[in-house]
């Protein structure tokens, strides 16, 4: 087993005013040569945008951008047509593909709207550009991961061009699970978003990440009343 441990207050960040970001691996203006990447996994942003703030239109090609509101709700357009509202307990994919153009604000112009935001290296370039977006409210469980993203169309949750499985899972404290590795050779990146977990025997704490590889499965302790993102990604060479 091999692990790459980021401490939340190691990660980048920066505040403009409207937006209050963290960055796990290089993005913009952080460039930590050691923290590019976790093999497919590129980008793994956390985003506070304030009331009335957002990203204007932006392009993206040949990447797979996953958003997961955690809190508030975020207005999304693109040039597809897309006019959609993701709200907590939503899961949003685009395959960027050969291009897409679009823009993310807030839709409230009071609270705050915090989210996850996650690129994926595809293992296809130049695909048509595709938005897709579901509710996770009537496949959640408790105290057990379930999974939010994989390969499949036909699988439960979004679907991705790539051999990645995303589960989200919410604990109660003292609460033992594990995860089996879905492909050979993939390795797993763990966010823990609230709480403490101990990760096959690393202690984690809120906004911890450990990538873990070389390793068929995991093993969780809820320290605390826990939420984790598990994502499962081949480790690129």
């Amino acid at each position: 087993m091999k692990t790459m441990l980021h401490k939340a207050e190691t990660r980048g960040s920066a505040n403009h005013g409207w937006l209050d970001t963290y960055h796990t691996f290089s993005f913009a203006n952080y460039y930590d040569p050691e923290r590019v990447h976790f093999g497919a996994l590129r980008v793994l942003n956390d985003d506070s945008i304030a009331g009335g703030g957002g990203f204007g239109m932006h392009p993206h090609d040949n990447m797979e951008i996953i958003t997961i509101p955690l809190e508030g709700d975020l207005r999304h357009r693109d040039n597809m047509g897309n006019e959609e509202v993701i709200r907590e307990g939503d899961v949003q994919v685009m395959s960027a593909g050969t291009g897409v153009f679009h823009s993310e604000f807030n839709h409230s112009q009071e609270k705050k709207v915090e989210l996850l935001q996650i690129w994926v290296f595809p293992n296809k370039k130049n695909v048509q550009p595709r938005y897709d977006q579901i509710s996770i409210r009537d496949i959640f469980k408790s105290n057990e991961f379930y999974q939010v993203l994989s390969p499949d169309s036909e699988d439960q949750g979004v679907w991705i061009h790539q051999d990645a499985w995303f589960s989200l899972g919410s604990f109660d404290k003292g609460k033992t699970v594990s995860y089996q590795v879905k492909k050979d050779g993939n390795g797993v990146y763990a966010f823990v978003i609230e709480g403490d977990v101990t990760l096959n025997g690393q202690a984690l704490n809120r906004r911890d990440g450990l990538g873990i590889w070389e390793v068929s499965e995991l093993e969780l302790v809820a320290d605390t009343d826990a939420r984790v993102l598990l994502m499962e990604v081949p480790m690129l060479n």
